[in-house]
C-alpha cells in the first residue's frame, strides 16, 4: 500500500512509511554514547530496499541501524508490542490525524529540523493541535486501476470492440461496458480475466476497505464541504458496489474464492499476463517487476482513474496523496534520537536520495529532490506527473480520518462476507455508517 492501511495505509502511501518506537538508552557503553537506529518497516514490498540501505548507511558512517518488517496488515499490533521492549525502534510511522492521536506522547517534535524545513509545501506534515510537527512523509504516492496497455490493445483490434483507445474510458458505464465485453472475449485475449482477483484474506483487503471506499467518502466531503466528520451517509455506496461487483464479475477467479486471495495472488496474475487490469497504487512496481514469470513490458504498465459512477467523474484523476508520516520517538536516548534524525537527513537530503527514487520508488516532497531526482518505475513517473502539474483533477486521500484499523478490518470482513454471497449490501452499508460512527465517539 500502499498499503497502504497500509495505506491503512496510505498510504505510502499505501502508503510506504517507516515504524518503529526507539527504547530508552539502556546502559552507558559506547555503542549507546553513539546512537544507534531501529526501523520497524511499514512496507513488506520495501524490505528488500531497505536492507540494501540500512547495509549502506552503516558502511558508510559505520552507525548501526536494525531493521525489522511488520507483516502485512499487522502493523499496529507490533508497533504497539515493541514499544514495550527495551530495544523498540527509533523511528516510527503514524497513521494520519487519528495515528497521532495514539502516538504524539512518543513522536519527537521535528519542527526545527532540517528535513521539516526542506518540506516543498509545509502543509505536508503532520501536526498536532498545538501547531508543531510530529510527522514527516516519506512520499507522495498514487493509486487507481492499474492496465496493461498490450493486453488493451489487443482487445481494441477485435472486431466489435466497445471501444478503440483507453481515452475513451472516462466513466463507470464505459469501463464496466468494455470489461464485460473483454470478460466474454477472455478466451480471444488470452487471460483468465478482465480484473485480478479481490484480496478478500483478512489483512488484504486494504485496496478495497481503505483506498476504495476513500473514492466514495472523498466525494462525499466534498459535497458536504468538509475533511472530516463525526458521523458519514455513505452517500455514495451504491456507486462503491457497483465497481466492486464489476471487479468480482469480471474477476480471474469466482468471487467465493476471494475471501481466501492476497494482493501478492492478485499481483502475480496482472504480471503474468492473466489479467488486463488490476487496482492498485505506483508501490505495486516493485511487485510486478519481480513476479516470476512477468510478462509485462514496463512501457506498457500505465494508470486509469477509478471509475464508479461519480459526479463528474470523466473529469477525475487518479488518487493522489500521503498517510504514513516518519516519527522519531521521543523517549528514546538523545543519542538515538540524533542518530535517527542524521539517518533521515541521509536519506532524504544526503547521498542517501539514490536509494529514495530508485530502490523505494518514492516520489519524495523535499526541495533537495530536483526535476531529476524521479524515480524510474512507470507508475511512480505517472504519479509524478501529476504532482508536477499541479494535476487538480486528483482524489484526495481523506481515509486519514478513518475512525481506526479495527473500523476498517471491520468493513473488510463485511466486504468478505458480502462476496462469498453471505451478506446482503445493506448490512455492509450499514457496518460502515455504524462502525465510523462508534469509532468516532470512542
Amino acid at each position: 500500500m500502499s498499503r497502504l492501511t497500509r495505506f491503512a495505509a496510505a498510504t505510502v502511501v499505501g502508503a510506504f512509511a517507516l515504524g518503529g518506537l526507539a527504547a530508552c538508552s539502556s546502559g552507558g557503553g559506547d555503542e549507546d554514547k553513539a546512537g544507534s537506529v531501529y526501523i520497524l518497516n511499514w512496507k513488506p514490498e520495501s524490505e528488500e530496499a531497505f536492507k540494501k540501505i540500512t547495509k549502506a548507511y552503516t558502511d558508510e558512517t559505520g552507525v548501526k541501524v536494525k531493521l525489522a518488517t511488520a507483516a502485512s496488515g499487522t502493523y499496529e499490533q507490533t508497533l504497539k508490542s515493541e514499544v514495550a521492549k527495551s530495544e523498540a525502534p527509533t523511528l516510527f510511522q503514524i497513521n494520519g490525524p487519528v495515528g497521532l492521536k495514539t502516538w504524539q506522547s512518543y513522536a519527537r517534535d521535528l519542527s526545527d529540523t532540517k528535513l521539516a524545513k526542506d518540506l516543498t509545501d509545509p502543509e505536508l506534515a503532520l501536526k498536532g493541535e498545538d501547531g508543531k510537527t510530529y510527522g514527516l512523509p516519506a512520499a507522495v504516492e498514487g493509486y487507481g486501476i492499474i492496465y496493461n496497455q498490450a493486453i488493451m490493445n489487443k482487445y481494441f483490434a477485435l472486431p466489435g470492440a466497445k471501444v478503440k483507445s483507453v481515452d475513451e474510458i472516462h466513466s463507470f458505464a464505459t469501463l464496466k461496458e468494455v470489461a464485460d465485453d473483454m470478460q466474454a472475449k477472455k478466451s480471444e485475449l488470452g487471460i483468465d480475466g478482465v480484473f485480478a482477483s479481490t484480496s478478500l484474506a483478512s489483512g488484504e483487503d486494504w485496496r478495497w476497505q481503505t483506498h476504495l471506499s476513500n473514492m466514495a467518502i472523498a466525494r462525499e466531503f466534498k459535497d458536504e464541504k468538509v475533511t472530516d466528520s463525526k458521523t458519514v451517509k455513505f452517500t455514495y455506496a451504491d456507486q462503491f458496489k457497483q465497481i466492486f461487483d464489476l471487479y468480482l464479475t469480471d474477476s480471474t477467479v469466482a468471487k467465493s474464492l476471494t475471501p481466501s486471495k492476497t494482493v501478492s495472488d492478485s499481483m502475480a496474475e496482472f504480471a503474468q499476463g492473466k489479467a488486463a487490469m488490476v487496482q492498485n497504487g505506483n508501490w505495486a512496481w516493485s511487485q510486478i517487476a519481480e513476479v516470476q514469470g512477468n510478462t509485462v513490458k514496463e512501457d506498457d504498465i500505465k494508470f486509469m482513474p477509478i471509475y464508479m459512477g461519480l459526479p463528474d467523474e470523466d473529469k477525475q484523476g487518479i488518487a493522489v496523496g500521503t498517510e504514513a508520516y516518519m516519527a522519531v520517538n521521543a523517549k528514546a536516548s538523545e543519542a538515538d534520537q540524533k542518530a535517527t534524525l542524521d539517518f533521515l537527513d541521509w536519506l532524504f537530503m544526503g547521498k542517501g536520495k539514490q536509494y529514495v527514487t530508485k530502490d523505494l520508488g518514492f516520489n519524495a516532497p523535499y526541495k533537495s529532490f530536483g526535476p531529476n531526482d524521479v524515480p524510474s518505475d512507470p507508475l511512480a513517473k505517472q504519479v509524478h506527473e501529476a504532482i508536477a502539474s499541479k494535476d487538480t483533477s486528483t482524489v484526495s486521500w481523506v481515509f486519514q480520518t478513518y475512525p481506526s484499523q479495527d473500523f476498517k478490518d471491520t468493513f473488510g470482513q463485511a466486504l468478505a462476507q458480502y462476496a462469498a454471497g453471505n451478506k446482503p449490501w445493506d448490512e455492509v452499508v450499514k457496518t460502515f455508517v455504524d462502525g465510523w460512527k462508534a469509532g468516532k465517539a470512542g
